[in-house]
This record gives structure tokens, sequence and C-alpha cells, in this order.
């Protein structure tokens, strides 16, 4: 939701704020439990005071009912601005070309609220709120995902992100742009569903603040292009796209701002840290592979020669083979990119190859491997990790012997069915936020929509499971299948996590507990899904490093 942005006036400052709530009323010492003589507004305030209030989620719990508010930095006033319609929540605002009114983002949230972090196929749109009026107009496509708004430097174009709704919680994304005369919209560049050499889509939920040049013409982004992430530039006239930081050893880049047709970018590899004229960290090295999958029943002949990707880390010493920590990524539909990543880089100091796989369903190559991933949860990801594995042991010097998991949220969900799978194949396993039992977090996630999205099942708000479908979820889950668990494995989880209760976790650690496999449960209670803070990944670092040390 969050936006700051000066007048072009400079005189007033629209920003984004929580509605404030009505506040209970303290106790008083006369006070007696369920006296009938209060006020009506003290009635009131005592039957709001636990009325249960919707968020919008992980990452987003403090986040209920936004509203947009301009400071008169004249009048040293501010105001909350009305007109925006009650069933939408507002962010992502800037002023209009003239000062007159504000464009916002409005996201639906009826009949209640599903979570917005990591998913960008939630029912949005592009409005303008006339201020003298109060008029509020859709500017986007009804029925669409639409997001990220940035006005050109002369105000005739307004450019934006727009996706699709349902299906996968993050997709290959459309970048259009209005005409703020004429309100004509045309998209500069549509979904790619097959990626080329050139171009493999947008998949940034947010452009770049600064992302016109000072023609109005031309616009540059980030955005994942496979294994990398790289700076586009995109000539809004012509539809063109211009990869500029193609082939260049940082494996991904971040424009920061762009002013005066002035680059400012920040950018990173495997072994170098974002900063200003960094030097290299010694004892890493690091590759990006291409793994084959066969052919599938499943797939049409053309999705079924589709590769993907894998980065493989790996210490430069010489004292070979190394032990292999294989990492399939969460989400599922999200990337690891070449960029720098402290701790994979200290697994390689301690004398550990890492890879990072980014199997079917990753972002950055096209939305048609994205879609082939629905249905196929704890299928095909699990088998493109597999075959990452099998491949890279055979082409590089590392120990068959000496292999463990590292991974989180789906990540340890691929993780765990490989350990079902081959008992005896992995050494040490240690897992972040892992899902573990499907249909449990039908009642427990901020995004049960996902549940039946990724087995291919319709969702809808009303939407209740059938026993058949319930099956179907236990099916998919690892915990179905614990008993052929013989890895130690050590289990990581936030107790405030809303998109994967830690309960998945503590249901797991008592079942291996219980059959005598190894089992070490860390829990933080302050910790969300991602487990972030210096002092918490600091932690998660350290019993992770130990466990593979202990077992490796």
């Amino acid at each position: 939701f969050a936006c700051l942005a000066w007048s072009h006036s400079e005189m007033r400052l629209l920003y984004v704020s929580e509605k404030s709530q009505p506040k209970p009323r303290p106790p008083c010492p006369w006070d007696v439990p369920g006296a009938v003589w209060l006020a009506e507004e003290d009635s009131n305030e005592e039957e709001e005071q636990f009325l249960y209030r919707e968020d919008w989620g992980e990452m987003l719990t403090t986040r209920s009912v936004p509203v947009l508010c301009t400071l008169d930095m004249e009048r040293s006033s501010i105001s909350v601005l009305e007109g925006i319609p009650e069933h939408l929540s507002p962010g992502q605002a800037l002023w209009s070309p003239d000062d007159r009114g504000v464009v916002f983002v409005g996201w639906w949230h009826e009949p209640f609220r599903l979570g917005l972090s990591a998913c960008s196929n939630r029912r949005s749109g592009i409005f303008h709120l006339d201020l003298a009026s109060g008029n509020c107009e859709l500017l986007s496509t009804e029925h669409r995902a639409a997001f990220s708004p940035r006005l050109s430097p002369d105000g005739h174009h307004l450019l934006y992100l727009e996706g699709a709704l349902g299906g996968p919680h993050r997709q290959c994304l459309r970048l259009c742009m209005l005409s703020w005369q004429t309100r004509q919209i045309v998209t500069v560049l549509d979904v790619v569903q097959e990626p080329t050499e050139a171009f493999s889509g947008l998949y940034r939920e947010t452009l770049p603040p600064r992302c016109w040049a000072a023609d109005s013409r031309r616009v540059v982004l980030g955005t994942p292009q496979r294994s990398r992430t790289d700076l586009l530039l995109v000539d809004t006239e012509t539809a063109t796209v211009t990869n500029l930081t193609a082939g260049s050893p940082e494996g991904c880049w971040e424009l920061l701002t762009l002013q005066w047709d002035l680059l400012v970018a920040t950018c990173s590899a495997p072994h170098r840290p974002h900063s200003l004229d960094t030097p290299m960290v010694p004892g890493v090295t690091w590759k990006t592979l291409t793994v084959q999958p066969p052919c599938s029943g499943h797939s049409s002949a053309g999705l079924a020669a589709q590769p993907f990707e894998a980065l493989l880390l790996s210490p430069s010493d010489s004292t070979v083979p190394h032990p292999l920590v294989v990492c399939p990524h969460g989400g599922p539909h999200a990337v690891f990119d070449a960029r720098w990543r402290p701790g994979m880089a200290a697994l390689c100091q301690l004398g550990f190859a890492v890879l990072l796989v980014n199997y079917r369903g990753s972002l950055g190559f096209g939305q048609a491997s994205i879609n082939s991933l629905i249905s196929r949860v704890g299928e095909q990801d699990v088998a493109d990790t597999q075959l990452a594995v099998e491949q890279v042991l055979h082409s590089e010097p590392l120990d068959p012997h000496r292999l463990a998991l590292l991974a989180g949220s789906h990540g340890a969900f691929i993780a765990l069915h490989l350990l079902t799978r081959e008992p005896e194949r992995y050494r040490a396993c240690a897992l972040r936020s892992p899902v573990s039992n499907l249909p449990a977090l039908l009642g427990t996630s901020d995004i049960p929509d996902w549940r039946y999205t990724s087995l291919g099942l319709p969702y809808s708000f009303e939407r209740v499971p059938c026993t058949e479908e319930l099956a179907a979820m236990l099916l998919r889950s690892p915990i179905a299948q614990a008993a052929q668990v013989r890895t130690p494995v050590l289990l990581c989880v936030g107790a405030r996590d809303r998109r994967v209760s830690p309960t998945q976790a503590l249901e797991l650690y008592r079942v291996l507990r219980a059959r005598g496999v190894p089992v070490r449960l860390l829990w933080y209670p302050e910790g969300g899904h991602a487990l972030t803070g210096v002092e918490t990944e600091a932690n998660v670092f350290r019993n992770c490093a130990h466990w593979f040390l202990q077992h490796l």
C-alpha cells in the first residue's frame, strides 16, 4: 500500500495510513461485570472491543483499512481523502498531472481479505479520485489485477502492471499504458508464454518509483530473466525491449532511480555483495546449469522440451569432492536469481557446494512454465529437483554420499517429498516454515485459495472442500508418507507465521520424534513466515550450518 508523493507544487504531501479504530475505554474501579447501567456510547465500545478485524495477511498483519491522507504544508493540516468506495482498500497513490486529483490502486476486500504478500493475482484496479467533486473513476480494465502506476514526466501517460485474476499466485505480467487525455489503454508488453533469448517476460510486482526517461517515451525496469535479474530499456512507442545488463558478470541488477537520464543501480552476484566497488568474496565460485527434463505424457511436446536452470555455488579450494546442499526455492512461483545471498556464500566458506534449483514453475521462464506446475505440485517440482541433483553429481566433483537439503515454505514441501522417496539418499535436512499437510492449511493460511489452485481445483470465496478434495490434498502431502523419513531433520518456524502455520512443523516434529528420527524444532516467538531480522536470521543460519556439519 505504501506511498509518499509530493504534489507538483510541492505544497502538499500524499501518503497512506491505517484508519483509526475506536480504542476501548479503560476499565474504571467501579465497573461491575455485567452491569447494565453503561451509557449507550460506552455499550457500543464494549461490544466493539473484541470484534474480529481482518488484516491483509503475512507481512501485512497491521494493515486492515488503509486510507489516503494529505498533509498541507502551508496550513500544517492533515486531511483524510473522501470519495473512495467502501469496498476498496487504497494505496500506491500519486498526484494527477494537474494536482486536482489523485491516482491510486484499489484492492477489492469483499467478501473478505486474502493475503496480498507475493500474490499478484488479487483483484485490483487503477483509479482516479477528483478532489473537488469526489468522483472516483476506474482507469484500468475491469476484473484484472492492476497496480504500480507511474506517471510520465510530461504528464501525458500513465504506466502500470496488469495480471490475471486467480490462478498462480505470481505470474508473468503485462505492461500497460494509459493516455491521460483520451483514457485509452494500450498494451506495451504482453504476457510471454515461451521465453526467447531477447526477452522472458515481466515478473516484478512493482515498477521502480522513477522509471521514466526524460523523453517520456522510454522506461527502465528490472525483472527476472531466467536465473538472472536484468535491467531492461522499454520503448513504449515501438514496444521494443533492450536488455541493458545481459552478459554482465553480475547476475542481479536493480534500478534505484532514474533522473536526468542518469541511472543509479545496484548489482550483485553470488560471490559479490551489493555495494559500491566491492571486491569478490574469496572462496566462492558459481555457474548456471541448464537441466533438460524428459518428455512427459502430461505435457505438450513444446513444453516438455523446455529446460530449467540451477545455480551451483562451489568452494574454490581444491579439497574435492565437496558435500552438496540442495536448495529448491519456496513460492512455488519465485526464483533463485544470481544475487548475493550471504548464507549461501557462508556455506561455501564452510566447505559445502550449494545447488539452487529453479524447477519448472519458477518465475523468469515464461507463463507456460508457471502454468505447467498447476495440478502437479509435489510431482513435477520434486522430479525436477532430483533431476538437477543427478545431473550435477554426474558433471561436478561432488560427494554423492554427503548430500543435504536446505529449504523453506514450498521448497521445504519439495524437500520433505525427497526424504520420503529416497530415505537413504540425504544425510541431513534443515527446513524453515515447512508445508507438510495441505488440507490443514485451508483454515490456517492467509491464502486458502492456493490450496485449491495448486491442485488444479476451482476456488470461490464460499468454497468448502468435499471429501474427495481433502483426500487428494492429503495424498499430495509429505505428512502422509512421514513413516518413510530416516534423515535427521531440523525445523525452524515463526510463531507469527500467517502463511504456513507453525503447527505444520509441530505435527511433523511429533510424528518424526515418535518414530525415533533425529529431529529438532526451533520456535521463534516473534518470527513470521520468512524468519527475517538480523538476530533471527543469524540464529537460523548458525543452527542449520551446525546441523550439516554434525551430520555430514
